[in-house]
């Protein structure tokens, strides 16, 4: 799993109990797993299919760094698979985890059309 982006928590991140919002930081993984998935694909218009549960572990407060990790599980023809994990970056506590986010390519359409990625590349 590569690290390849961070985000550091403001207050304004926070919901009442002074602790990150959950909407938040899905926010920002949807953010990334998209810039991550468009690298992989080589493309700039894809789709999330399928975002699956999300296991938050530690709660996160204004001052963390958060790094987000991915990495690609599996290909389809038009599809890409990706799992996310967040951690803080200074103690390496795990935030949250999504084991399985899929992102489809498509054309102008709307409509899945082949990647042209190989098994080995990703």
């Amino acid at each position: 799993m590569k690290y390849l982006s961070r985000h550091l928590i403001l207050p304004i991140h926070l919901n009442n109990s002074q602790a990150l919002c959950c909407g938040q930081l899905l926010s920002w993984i949807n953010e990334q797993a998209t810039i991550f998935a468009s690298c992989q694909m080589k493309s700039q218009c894809h789709v999330a299919k399928l975002i699956s549960e999300i296991n938050f572990m530690t709660p996160a407060v204004a001052g963390d760094m958060l790094e987000f990790g991915f990495e690609c599980v599996s290909l389809g023809q038009s599809s890409v698979t990706i799992r996310c994990k967040v951690r803080n970056k200074v103690t390496q506590s795990p935030i949250a985890s999504i084991d399985k986010m899929v992102f489809v390519n498509i054309n102008a359409n709307g409509l899945p059309i082949p990647h042209g990625m190989r098994a080995n590349a990703a």
